[in-house]
């Protein structure tokens, strides 16, 4: 099998398994070269606590659900396929539409963010390291929607977008995150406030408030200046954590008997958002 029929049938099986109703996410993984995004062959797969060298620089090794790394001494790596595959399913990008991506690592999942608004949308890729968005900028160049920004997404305000998609563990999201989003906007991101809870959670604003559903469990390096919560901080169980159904501005609305979680400017709640609530 080559490599084009490699990554054929790695999208096809990653599309099957995220389950979207989406049949762009397919094309989208289909169109994307992996390899382009991971520095020259062979490449080292991270498989729990080992490192395997794959046998050659042939393509077709890395056209499976396996972590590459790209740079083994600070943990950090491409990214498990089938994960994103799930989270770009969840998230819904749809064209002509905005994204904020944090944590853009070499630019693999920007650009099929990038191919997925098209037509008319964009996509601003933080990358904190500076490496690494050198490397996102250069492997990126073909996609002209896309904005590769080294930078801190924590400390600096975000664009208005309608998607925030972020790859690193946080212990709750900015408040200027939520801020962010357009209406109807979605945020995606690593739900990590102890060493016992690690969710993805898929944060929707409406026009009340933010809904919130934690959908499967997700385990990222930490977010420089977001992993740690403050001593103040109210820290869910893991069984208390998967019940969150909404997130809230503390400015809009204290925390009341509902709050699961309290981390400062925002708040999760287990009570869904109902037409009567207010921001």
């Amino acid at each position: 099998m080559g490599p084009t029929d490699a990554r054929s049938f790695y999208a096809r099986l990653l599309a099957a398994q995220a389950g979207s109703a989406d049949p762009r996410l397919e094309a989208v993984f289909a169109s994307v070269p992996r390899e382009a995004f991971l520095g020259p062959g062979p490449w080292t797969i991270i498989a729990g606590t080992s490192r395997i060298e794959t046998p050659s620089a042939d393509p077709s090794h890395i056209y499976q659900n396996v972590l590459v790394a790209l740079d083994a001494d600070k943990g950090i790596n491409n990214g498990e396929p089938l994960l994103h595959a799930m989270w770009l399913g969840k998230v819904a990008p749809r064209p002509g539409e905005t994204v904020t991506h944090i944590g853009a690592g070499t630019g693999y999942y920007s650009a099929l963010l990038a191919r997925l608004v098209a037509p008319g949308g964009t996509v601003v890729a933080f990358e904190l390291e500076a490496d690494l968005a050198a490397r996102a900028g250069a492997n990126l160049k073909d996609y002209p929607n896309v904005e590769v920004v080294h930078g801190d997404a924590v400390a600096r305000p975000l664009p208005r977008c309608d998607i925030v998609y972020v790859n690193a563990g946080v212990a709750a999201p900015l408040a200027a995150w939520l801020k962010a989003l357009k209406p109807g906007g979605r945020l995606i991101f690593p739900w990590r406030p102890s060493d016992t809870v690690g969710l993805a959670v898929l944060v929707t604003r409406l026009g009340n408030g933010f809904a919130c559903l934690p959908f499967m469990r997700s385990w990222f390096i930490p977010c420089v200046g977001a992993s740690v919560a403050g001593p103040e901080a109210k820290i869910p169980t893991r069984e208390r954590a998967t019940r969150i159904r909404s997130i809230w501005l503390t400015e809009n609305k204290p925390p009341d008997r509902t709050a699961t979680a309290v981390f400062g400017d925002v708040w999760f709640s287990s009570r869904s958002i109902r037409g009567d609530d207010k921001r």
